[in-house]
């Protein structure tokens, strides 16, 4: 009976410790024609504003004469891990999926497409700025940087339409 309940703990645990540690990701790879750009452009900014919270709690937290250590720190973890989740869109659902491949040969396609490459690297980079400090001047940069990329993305009858849907 001993050796059963023993046996138990320790499958429960195991199976605990495996489904604990399932990722799971925003959107497939996989060709399943399931997109949703506009929201994808609204958790971007979402994120954005959650640093810039983050980035002012930490900066009145800081000042504070008895310093609240863990309340920083989990304002220092939340202001990374959102930017992490502006990189993980910027990449694994923009870059990896949405932007195709242009042929050089098409001059003004190829432009269009060299302008998204790089407004999401910038996008990238100045996520990156947001995980190492708390100037608050990379999140406004990050913001425009988005609202750019989604003049670039969306063409004008798309954007037209979405604003009819907001």
């Amino acid at each position: 009976m001993k050796f059963r309940l023993i046996n138990t703990a320790l499958f429960s645990a195991m199976l605990l410790t495996l489904l604990g540690n399932v990722s799971l990701f925003a959107h497939c790879e996989i060709p399943c024609g399931i997109y949703h750009d506009n929201l994808r452009i609204e958790l971007i900014r979402e994120h954005i504003q959650t640093i810039e919270k983050s980035m002012n709690q930490i900066v009145e937290l800081s000042k504070a004469d008895a310093m609240n250590y863990n309340q920083l720190v989990r304002w220092i973890n939340n202001k990374e891990e959102h930017a992490n989740k502006i990189q993980e869109i910027v990449t694994q659902y923009f870059l990896t999926q949405r932007i195709k491949l242009i042929d050089p040969v098409d001059e003004t396609a190829h432009k269009d497409y060299l302008n998204k490459l790089s407004l999401l690297h910038e996008m990238l980079v100045y996520a990156m700025k947001c995980k190492q400090t708390t100037d608050l001047a990379n999140t406004q940069k990050l913001s425009e940087l988005t609202d750019r990329f989604y003049s670039a993305y969306f063409g004008e009858e798309e954007k037209e339409h979405l604003q009819e849907h907001k």
